[in-house]
């Protein structure tokens, strides 16, 4: 049973931290990308909803565990010409069939899944023959100064942050998922403390 901080104070605490500009910014890099049937992983509060192209995109399915969350993202903006639902669920075990999905979008969520091989091995079993993998995720940065930081923080960060690492790998934990990296873009967040800055961005394909 979820604890009255983890429904009550944590998704307005996820809210706050996950519409940053910063943040916002690089979600409308990745986001609008996507085209035809969409499955977004975690998808949280909606913050994609408002970046997606309804001309491109068919439907949008979310899907998340928290029931708070799912409730903000139903009521959170978006085209009313897209078509949207949000639907109960992990990453780790989606409740669709194989090859489904043109498309599986995935920002900031890989942080704070339980399993991420497990969950990008969903991804790439849903995904339709061709189908593109978006992600935008930060994770361990390059710098060890810097990785230093966030492995001392990390245990801390967990507790407050909803289960969120600050120590996984990005791009590389995609690429041994399965995928084949078709583009990726790096860079520490501007106005973002670094150990929670750096962020990796791109395309990846099943391989």
């Amino acid at each position: 049973m979820a604890s009255l901080y983890d429904r009550w104070l944590l998704p307005k605490l996820l809210t706050c931290a996950c519409s940053s500009p910063p943040m916002m910014k690089q979600r409308a890099k990745i986001v609008p990308k996507a085209e035809g049937r969409v499955l977004e992983l975690g998808i949280g509060m909606g913050l994609n909803l408002a970046y997606y192209d309804p001309a491109k995109v068919t439907e949008v399915k979310g899907v998340d565990p928290s029931p708070e969350l799912r409730a903000r993202a139903e009521a959170a903006t978006h085209d009313p010409a897209l078509k949207v639902s949000v639907v109960d669920g992990t990453a780790e075990a989606l409740p669709f069939p194989d090859r489904s999905f043109d498309c599986v979008v995935c920002t900031f969520t890989l942080c704070s899944v339980h399993t991420p091989p497990a969950a990008l091995a969903e991804a790439r079993r849903v995904l339709k023959p061709g189908g593109r993998f978006l992600f935008c995720e930060h994770g361990l940065a390059p710098d060890p100064g810097v990785a230093n930081w966030q492995r001392r923080i990390e245990p801390v960060w967990k507790r407050l942050a909803g289960g969120c690492h600050l120590t996984r790998p990005v791009s590389s934990s995609i690429a041994a998922g399965g995928f084949r990296l078709e583009r990726v873009d790096r860079m520490y967040l501007p106005k973002t403390p670094r150990f929670a800055g750096w962020n990796e961005w791109g395309v990846a394909t099943p391989a």
